[in-house]
């Protein structure tokens, strides 16, 4: 019996990775239904780890559950998306000064290459994914440096907003911020090896709120 309830936990985790990674992909949209018999068919499973992987989403706001009309892929609004990088500020602002003290040679010199790749001129979609998983790094080294696991369990869920706007919004204006970006990176990093907390999370939050700004541009001119 033990061995039979290890295998139902992993079969929900197993669902709960793949239906989190088609929402942030955008393989399924945003205001997509989501049929959880039809699901369950395609995936080879039952009923319930669907239903409990759906039950995880919608605690990080990645589905809603509407009564009497179904679930559906979370869509997000200016508000939403101004809230999810406010909160994503703190705790990366937190987890960086954590890092000052604990950050590892290697992380440094991690931080270094992405300095350089992320420095790539950007001329199509395949160089565009590229650069924001290396963006993406870039800010995941100061979580992971920050040896705080709950800070990091709740920037993952956090980051699944930000990277379904990123891909679905396809910012048309988004190369021309490159180079802003870049000397962004720079002051981070010499922030950073200074250890100068103050100058580290001003750096940061300048970067972060930026972004978050430009995105939401995006969304408004959408509606």
């Amino acid at each position: 019996m033990e061995f039979v309830k290890i295998r139902r936990e992993r079969a929900v985790d197993a669902v709960y990775d793949a239906l989190r990674q088609a929402i942030v992909s955008c393989s399924m949209k945003p205001g997509e239904r989501l049929n959880v018999e039809e699901l369950a068919g395609k995936m080879g499973v039952s009923l319930t780890p669907v239903r409990g992987a759906i039950q995880q989403l919608a605690t990080e706001g990645l589905v809603e559950v509407r009564p009497r009309s179904g679930t559906f892929v979370a869509s997000l609004t200016p508000q939403d998306l101004d809230e999810t990088f406010k909160l994503r500020s703190a705790l990366e602002c937190l987890a960086a000064e954590e890092a000052i003290e604990r950050i590892q040679p290697e992380q440094l010199a991690r931080l270094h290459e992405l300095l350089k790749s992320l420095k790539r001129k950007v001329t199509n979609e395949a160089e565009r994914r590229a650069h924001e998983q290396g963006n993406s790094e870039f800010h995941q080294i100061f979580i992971d440096a920050s040896g705080n696991q709950r800070l990091a369990d709740m920037y993952h869920a956090l980051n699944a907003h930000i990277k379904i706007v990123r891909i679905h919004a396809g910012e048309s204006g988004w190369p021309l911020r490159l180079q802003e970006e870049q000397a962004e990176h720079e002051a981070i990093v010499a922030a950073l090896e200074a250890r100068d907390a103050a100058a580290l999370t001003a750096a940061l939050r300048k970067h972060i709120y930026r972004a978050k700004d430009a995105m939401i541009a995006v969304i408004r001119a959408a509606e």
